[in-house]
């Protein structure tokens, strides 16, 4: 499964690192939803696809995820 390149204003690549980063090395697992940008705790690494509280929409992806996506 792939991930559509779709990319959220509010998210950077910065953001991303930086979560992806304290998901690998720290206690936080947090992921980010692609539609509308929100951040999540408590999503693993290598997640796709959950769905997001803040829209709705099964577009939330662990950082790491979206990094190796290449988003």
């Amino acid at each position: 499964m792939t991930i559509e390149s779709q990319k959220v204003n509010t998210l950077d690549f910065d953001t991303v690192m930086e979560a992806a980063q304290n998901s690998m090395f720290g206690l936080e697992d947090i992921g980010f939803c692609l539609d509308c940008g929100e951040e999540h705790y408590g999503v693993e690494q290598d997640a796709m696809n959950y769905p997001c509280e803040a829209c709705g929409k099964s577009r939330v992806f662990g950082a790491s995820e979206i990094l190796l996506a290449g988003l």
